[in-house]
């Protein structure tokens, strides 16, 4: 992939070659995965979110117009698919709470097995930490989320985060200032319990 610029590449599986669109997905799967796992925070619905975005990039490619890197549309595809998923989540949550609710269906409640380790109690401290840390993500507004997600799980540049959601430097840079400064007032609430 390397060798062959990425207009050939497109062009070249759009014509037919589609054994080369096994070395696009070899090549952009981690990314597309991390975008996944950091918008979710499920392993399960990264791996799901992976496999829709390049079936839709397969089925989208003849659309690629190579105004942007290859990678920065596929991050495109990998954020919008994740918050679809995020939105469409919650949605069901909150009938299936109301269903529950109405029907009074008595749920059970299954005890969650933590993995044995030399301190139990450090190890659930750290569960809890990082279920507080999550959960003050989520509740970043939508554009905060998807900056801090790109810039802090997938390492990314601002420039080419700026080109992911189609704003400016400059815009990203504040999106991702209004980030940190939310976050830290959420988990100080959260360490000061």
């Amino acid at each position: 992939m390397i060798l062959m610029q990425e207009a050939e590449m497109v062009q070249r599986i759009v014509e037919g070659e589609q054994e080369l669109f096994t070395e696009l997905v070899r090549v952009h799967q981690t990314l597309v995965f991390r975008t996944c796992m950091g918008l979710t925070h499920s392993k399960e619905d990264a791996e799901d979110l992976t496999q829709e975005v390049f079936i839709s990039a397969y089925l989208q490619l003849d659309r690629f117009k190579n105004e942007s890197k290859l990678s920065t549309w596929l991050y495109r595809m990998a954020v919008n698919a994740s918050l679809n998923h995020i939105r469409s989540s919650k949605k069901r949550s909150i009938f299936q709470r109301i269903e529950v609710f109405f029907t009074r269906e008595k749920t059970e409640v299954t005890p969650v097995a933590l993995p044995v380790t030399d301190n139990p109690e450090r190890q659930l401290i750290a569960a809890q930490e990082s279920k507080a840390i999550e959960r003050a993500i989520d509740a970043l507004p939508e554009k905060q989320r998807v900056a801090f997600t790109l810039s802090r799980y997938d390492e990314l540049p601002q420039a080419e985060i700026a080109a992911i959601m189609g704003i400016s430097e400059g815009a990203i840079e504040q999106l991702l200032q209004r980030a940190k400064a939310n976050l830290r007032k959420k988990l100080t609430i959260y360490y000061k319990k």
